[in-house]
């Protein structure tokens, strides 16, 4: 498996005016290594997906596979799908329907003119517990399992990249679950360099040695999983990683206010600024019926139920405060639980631990959050 450079990547589609679709981006995937492009759709992660696989053209800059120029626009180089050693993996399986399982995982090795292929057919189509299916045609196949065969035909001839759109999309969500799980064992046994694409952050924390979020063609953070989720660097991020609560507050002649709502607590809000944007988890909000029921160091307001949905162990409930709508995952432990019980309309105090807050200024860029408290309200 090799590792993978870009370097000063740019595509423009279009031209009056034309659309950024990747702006000069410089990334390296070392050899073995899980790499997610995570972001909503139009942020540029198929494009560079496209690109690293020939299927697109850019408009400037490099790239390498091992020690392997495949597009350098400088020295106008520009190898063909076919002339890149990468395997892909689609969202739509593309599987050949004409083609029983053997022959389509297959495929690629008779491309190749690779000698034994029967025997690496049958080892791949094991590995993917698919062994059992190789006389089948792709439409006697379920999602999950054309998924499979799709997976073992992108490794099967070994290639020093594979590529992954989306590929889990199209199956529910007990076979996506599946999947991804043997998707992430087949990695972890074979070390193949990959680059997976997704707008679903739970199938990038899972996978990814590394989750890079992308903005407009730009990478805004390149992390561990573990760091995305926990130390998200920008309020986009801190937003699309699940941090799904955001209220702005604005420093007022008494404290800090959130409209015509004073903030209660003690909350680390960073000196020098005049207005500043909160994100917080559901899973880290809760709700008392006063302000006594608050447990010490919460950043508190005063709220309504706007709407309450049961989840099984936990309610899913929407607090309105003026004119923001905060979500709220609260456990529930009895068919007592208080929490079972919240009705539209009725007061609520919504509390967060300042712990499990993020400050952001208004041009979204990180100044404070889960620090010693410096000023307090």
């Amino acid at each position: 498996m090799a590792k993978v450079r870009i370097e000063g990547l740019t595509k423009r589609f279009g031209a009056k005016p034309p659309v950024t679709a990747i702006d000069d981006m410089n990334l390296e995937i070392e050899s073995g290594e899980f790499l997610v492009l995570l972001g909503p759709s139009g942020c540029g992660k198929t494009t560079t997906l496209r690109c690293l696989a020939g299927l697109e053209t850019p408009g400037g800059g490099r790239i390498t596979l091992g020690d392997d120029t495949v597009f350098d626009a400088a020295r106008k180089i520009d190898r063909g799908p076919d002339k890149r050693n990468i395997g892909m993996v689609f969202q739509s399986y593309a599987l050949w329907p004409h083609m029983t399982v053997r022959k389509n995982i297959g495929y690629p090795l008779r491309a190749r003119r690779i000698p034994a292929a029967e025997d690496r057919v049958a080892q791949m189509a094991a590995l993917v517990d698919c062994g059992h299916l190789l006389d089948r045609y792709p439409s006697q196949l379920s999602g999950g399992q054309q998924q499979r065969v799709a997976l073992a035909r992108g490794l099967v001839a070994e290639p020093e990249l594979v590529l992954f759109d989306e590929p889990l999309s199209n199956l529910d969500a007990r076979l996506r679950d599946m999947v991804r799980a043997q998707l992430h064992e087949l990695h972890a046994r074979l070390r193949f360099t990959a680059v997976f694409v997704t707008h679903d952050q739970s199938e990038a924390l899972a996978l990814g040695d590394r989750l890079a979020i992308m903005r407009s063609g730009v990478i805004e953070q390149l992390d561990t999983p573990e760091n995305v989720f926990e130390e998200p660097s920008t309020d986009y991020v801190a937003g699309f990683i699940g941090m799904s609560n955001r209220v702005l507050l604005q420093r007022g002649p008494d404290g800090w206010m959130l409209g015509d709502r004073a903030v209660g607590g003690s909350v680390p809000i960073p000196s020098g600024h005049h207005e500043v944007g909160v994100r917080f988890r559901p899973d880290d909000v809760g709700l008392a019926a006063g302000v006594e029921a608050v447990p010490a160091g919460s950043l508190t307001l005063a709220g309504k139920v706007a709407d309450s949905q049961f989840g099984g162990i936990h309610m899913d409930v929407i607090a309105s405060v003026g004119e923001s709508r905060l979500h709220a995952r609260v456990p529930t432990t009895s068919r007592a639980d208080w929490a079972r019980h919240l009705t539209q309309g009725q007061p609520v105090v919504v509390h967060v631990a300042t712990e499990s807050v993020i400050f952001y200024d208004v041009s979204g860029s990180r100044i404070a959050g889960r620090v010693p408290s410096t000023e307090t309200v």
